[in-house]
């Protein structure tokens, strides 16, 4: 409920108020004294609305159009996309971009298929520090596409514990594990380092 209210014109006796509501079309002008006080001001909406009645749009009926006569329309957003040639309407550049995918798992594999499980590895990501640890998988997983390394880290460097989405690729202690594509891994020599985070202080 909204009131608004101006001094009257006729008479600085009294105050004009507009009274509406958000919950719908209800609307009133009317005038009081201004000796009234708040006590003793009271409106009653008799329009038949309950609080929240036009709040919960999950009971609102909504209009909902086939495939079939969507991909009829002349005037849609696809229709624009047809005609223009734009995004997966473009064939010519889907047909390069499934190329390059192709191209870019192609190289993830032969990158993956050099690291073995159970190696030592050191993973090297630009802008972070390098962390050291094990190989525990190597392959396709559910959670992305590509060929994926699963590293169970010396310290608790990770996010999670070898699983995503509820699937166990691998098995660590939680915050251990990690998976990182291919090209951020490199195998070799790397002792356990000792990051001082079992220290006493």
């Amino acid at each position: 409920m909204i009131l608004s209210g101006a001094l009257g014109a006729a008479s600085p006796a009294t105050v004009s108020v507009s009274i509406s509501s958000s919950l719908n079309s209800f609307r009133a002008q009317k005038r009081y004294g201004r000796g009234l006080t708040i006590a003793e001001f009271k409106v009653i909406d008799r329009s038949g609305a309950r609080v929240g009645e036009y709040e919960d749009v999950s009971r609102v009926e909504k209009y909902e159009m086939s495939a079939t006569d969507y991909e009829k329309r002349p005037d849609s957003v696809r229709s624009f996309l047809k005609r223009s040639k734009v995004g997966k309407f473009n064939e010519e550049e889907m047909l390069k971009k499934e190329a390059e995918q192709e191209q870019k798992l192609t190289e993830e594999k032969a990158q993956a298929e050099a690291i073995s499980v159970g190696a030592r590895c050191e993973v090297r990501v630009s802008g972070q520090p390098n962390k050291r640890g094990t190989v525990m998988f190597v392959g396709l997983a559910e959670f992305k596409p590509g060929y994926w390394i699963g590293i169970k880290y010396d310290e608790p460097l990770g996010k999670n514990d070898g699983s995503v989405n509820g699937k166990q690729y691998f098995e660590c202690q939680p915050k251990y594990g990690a998976f990182v594509k291919p090209q951020y891994v490199t195998v070799g020599d790397f002792p356990e380092e000792d990051y001082g985070l079992d220290d006493e202080m």
